[in-house]
């Protein structure tokens, strides 16, 4: 097992705190690790996508799991597979598409591990249809405070602690899963544009129980009535045999000058001169991005990876400054939809220069205590972490959210006050008595955990 001093970041790059990082090579590694972890603790850590400092330990130790990385088995008739925790989801998509499976929950970020996804309750731009990552878990082996392995299935007490729990119930070692059959190679993709915030609800309300993917990139510089205006793109697989309508046709097959070629365009963000100004600069990419987008264009084929990188953008090239990023997610519920528009209006008139921001509609959430999709409304954005005022205006933005009954992303979050938790998060108290009970010596702990006295 390799030891040495590091500094770590979250992936915006806020924040950065010094630890000692074990690479444990095998179970009992990762045990005599958590065993001897000292006053400071250890919390697990993957490849280190968590935007906030979920898997960071000042002064403490950090288990990198990365080495842990082997896929047991796969079951290609049922669909199961056995893995460690330190298996990118990437890597598993490449193993089991061959089989006629994939992943639950694919996103476009390879840097997710399948312990980190657990750990996160990891939500997809298919949560509205399939739920987040631990609806498909089966079950998972837990490395606990005492140094003793438990087998934790769905609908016990520490299954809802775990999913969602950021690693401080202890360590995830392994997980079986359920993967979604593989449909095919294609996507059949319907892009729109929405002219403001509740043109884009009505539609999603509409609409979404029919595709499997859904977001919108929405523009929160837009301001007036084009206040919340997005290009809302959407996507169901095509069968492996079905026939896809005449219209779908994959866009390279097209002739046409006015053909649109996402998959061979340069990224927009390669045609903004980068010595603009941090507002002008994403002014600029959010006009371009809906300018350039079509009205309405149903039935495009497309392959996974290019549909999720039209959604996201590629998730090496998101611009984080020198300051780094601040990523800030959350959810309202529906029926909240007012709160949500009041927030969208805040923003836009602020003019927060967001390099990425994305609406989605949530369907029915998960039981993890710490999960945090609600049925509802979530919207993330990326801002720079060195914009003037912007700790106090997030503050304030969290008041509105947890005034409406809502939540900010604890997996993506960096600053958020430890007096809101609670009203976000109702199961918190039984989450910190289960940890209690669990790890009466604090031998799990973050950067987070001690942030929001979790």
């Amino acid at each position: 097992m390799s030891v040495d001093t590091v500094s770590l970041t979250g992936w915006g790059r806020t924040a950065p705190t010094t630890a000692l990082r074990f690479r444990p090579r095998t179970y009992e590694e990762a045990a005599a690790t958590v065993r001897g972890c000292g006053p400071r603790g250890s919390i697990a850590r993957g490849l280190g996508g968590s935007h906030g400092d979920a898997a960071q330990n000042a002064g403490g130790s950090v288990l990198d799991m990365t080495a842990l990385d082997r896929i047991r088995t796969v079951d290609a008739t049922a669909g199961l597979v056995v893995c460690d925790a330190g298996v990118g989801l990437h890597r598993l998509a490449e193993v089991l598409r061959p089989l006629g499976w994939s992943v639950p929950t694919p996103s476009p970020n390879r840097y997710v591990t399948v312990g980190g996804a657990i750990g996160a309750d990891a939500h997809g731009h298919d949560q509205h249809h399939s739920g987040s990552f631990s609806r498909h878990v089966q079950e998972l082996e837990l490395l606990t405070a005492d140094g003793e392995i438990h087998t934790v299935r769905p609908g016990t007490v520490l299954f809802h602690a775990t999913a969602g729990g950021l690693g401080l119930t202890g360590v995830i070692l392994s997980a079986t899963l359920r993967c979604h059959r593989a449909t095919g190679s294609w996507l059949s993709v319907d892009t729109e544009r929405a002219v403001d915030l509740d043109d884009l609800l009505d539609r999603l309300s509409a609409g979404d129980h029919r595709y499997r993917y859904s977001a919108a990139r929405i523009d929160l510089l837009s301001r007036g009535r084009a206040t919340g205006r997005a290009v809302l793109t959407r996507g169901e697989p095509v069968p492996v045999d079905g026939r896809a309508p005449r219209y779908a046709r994959p866009a390279r097959a097209r002739r046409t000058p006015s053909a649109f070629r996402p998959g061979r365009l340069p990224s927009l963000s390669a045609l903004v001169p980068h010595s603009l100004p941090g507002g002008v600069c994403a002014a600029l990419l959010g006009e371009l991005r809906y300018r350039g987008a079509p009205g309405y264009r149903p039935g495009e084929l497309q392959r996974p990876a290019e549909f999720f990188r039209l959604l996201d953008g590629p998730v090496r090239d998101r611009p984080r400054g020198r300051a780094g990023s601040v990523r800030y997610q959350f959810a309202v519920g529906f029926g909240q939809e007012e709160a949500l528009r009041r927030i969208v209006r805040r923003i836009s008139l602020r003019r927060c220069p967001s390099s990425y921001a994305v609406l989605k509609r949530f369907g029915a959430s998960d039981p993890g205590w710490l999960s945090f999709p609600v049925p509802g409304w979530t919207l993330a954005l990326d801002l720079p972490a060195a914009l003037p005022g912007l700790a106090r205006f997030l503050d304030s933005l969290d008041e509105e959210v947890a005034a409406a009954g809502g939540r900010v992303c604890l997996a993506k979050d960096s600053r958020l006050r430890p007096e809101l938790l609670a009203a976000m998060y109702p199961k918190l108290d039984r989450f910190r008595s289960l940890r209690a009970e669990l790890d009466p010596y604090g031998a799990f702990r973050s950067d987070l955990s001690r942030r929001l006295s979790l």
